[in-house]
C-alpha cells in the first residue's frame, strides 16, 4: 500500500506539473500508472483516477491563474498565443457553452491552454470556472485510465501493459494533433475556387 501511495503521490505531481507546463505528456502518464495499477489491484485504478484528476485540476487552477494574471501579454511572451483567431473563436464558444468546451478542451490535444487563455481574457468567474472544469479533469482522467485498463487487457506482464498504453496515447495524441491541424489549415484557407459568371 505504501508503493501505491506513492506512485499516486507522484502522479499528481507529475500531472500537475504538465497541466502548467504543457510538454509532460500528462495523459501518458495517468494511462502508465493505470496499467500498472490493474495489475496489482485493478481497484486501484479509481485510485488512479482520481490522482490524475486531481492533478489536472490543480495544474488547471495554477494555469488559470498565470492565465487571469499575465492576461494576452504573458501569453504571446511565452508563446501560448500563437493565432488570435483561434483565441477570438474559444470565446465565442465559451460564452455559448462554458462546460462542453472545457470537456472537449481536455480530451483534445493542444486544446487546452487556448481554451484556458479564452476563459481568462474574458474574465470568467473563479468559482464558475472551478465548477466547470471538475468534470473535465474528471472524465480526462478516466479516459486516459481507460487507455491504460485496454493495455493490461492486452498483455500479462506489467511493464509490457505500461509500455503498450503510453505508446499509444502518443499514437492517439499524434494522430489527433495532425487531424486538428489539417481542419484548422482548411478551414482556414479561401475558397480559390473560380466564379461561374451568370449567363
Amino acid at each position: 500500500m505504501t508503493a501505491t501511495l506513492s506512485t499516486l503521490v507522484w502522479l499528481v505531481v507529475v500531472v500537475t506539473f504538465g497541466a502548467v507546463v504543457p510538454i509532460v505528456p500528462t495523459g501518458a502518464a495517468v494511462s502508465g500508472a493505470a496499467a500498472y495499477a490493474a495489475h496489482q489491484n485493478p481497484l486501484h485504478v479509481l485510485l488512479v483516477v482520481v490522482a490524475g484528476a486531481g492533478g489536472a485540476y490543480i495544474g488547471d487552477l495554477g494555469m488559470y491563474a498565470i492565465c487571469r494574471w499575465g492576461g494576452e501579454q504573458l501569453a504571446r511572451r511565452l508563446h501560448w498565443l500563437r493565432d488570435p483567431e483561434r483565441l477570438e473563436r474559444m470565446r465565442k464558444k465559451l460564452d455559448e457553452r462554458q462546460i462542453s468546451v472545457l470537456l472537449v478542451s481536455r480530451l483534445l490535444p493542444g486544446g487546452r491552454v487556448p481554451v484556458l487563455l479564452a476563459a481568462a481574457l474574458m474574465g470568467l468567474d473563479w468559482r464558475r470556472f472551478a465548477v466547470t472544469n471538475l468534470p473535465a479533469c474528471l472524465l480526462w482522467s478516466t479516459v486516459y485510465a481507460g487507455i491504460g485498463i485496454f493495455g493490461y487487457a492486452i498483455f500479462p506482464e506489467p511493464w509490457q501493459s505500461v509500455v503498450a498504453a503510453v505508446l499509444l496515447v502518443l499514437l492517439i495524441s499524434q494522430t489527433a494533433t495532425i487531424i486538428s491541424r489539417r481542419r484548422e489549415a482548411a478551414a482556414e484557407s479561401p475558397d480559390v475556387r473560380p466564379r461561374q459568371t451568370e449567363a
